[in-house]
């Protein structure tokens, strides 16, 4: 299977997306939101979205890095800004919160308590650097109520990375 992105010299997303809804590759219309062309085989994007990789680099490898690692890394580092010596929950162990465990480790947190309902993932969220680990359905409470009595009082960063609303909500 050949793989190619095109990309567009756009400084602008205005102009990019007026470009995009027409364009196609070998007569199929390629499809994309917000300059974006996730999960797809072709896409249109502006150059500084773009980053060459070997060919022979592994897909299933360098697909992290696309996304889930610097956005969960990112999320505790630069969105929250972690602080050293803080508490940190992070919901979701999957390569997003992983990553984001990694940054609250990286940012000096002394406590970082890893929720997930799979608690086959706990090892990994160890190793990266969490402390504590939470199984919401070992609960009959809410989680955010076994939280603050983990933590006398309540974490001071929370970091939802499920992509769940009702996650969120309870984080």
């Amino acid at each position: 299977m050949q793989r190619m992105m095109y990309q567009t010299d756009s400084k602008n997303d205005a102009e990019e997306e007026s470009r995009t809804p027409g364009s196609t590759v070998k007569g199929k219309k390629i499809l994309q939101i917000g300059g974006l062309g996730t999960f797809t085989e072709y896409t249109v994007v502006q150059q500084i979205n773009l980053a060459k990789i070997h060919p022979d680099a592994p897909l299933d490898k360098v697909c992290l890095i696309g996304c889930g690692i610097c956005t969960g890394y990112g999320s505790a580092v630069n969105t929250a800004k972690v602080e050293e010596g803080s508490t940190c929950a992070v919901f979701g162990l999957g390569a997003v919160g992983l990553a984001a465990v990694m940054g609250c480790k990286a940012a000096g947190a002394k406590r970082i308590i890893a929720v997930d309902t799979n608690p086959e993932k706990f090892e990994k969220a160890k190793i990266f650097g969490a402390t504590d680990f939470v199984n919401p359905k070992d609960h009959s409470k809410p989680i955010h109520e076994v939280l603050v009595e983990m933590t006398n009082g309540g974490v001071d960063f929370s970091l939802e990375c499920v992509g769940n609303a009702s996650v969120m909500v309870g984080s």
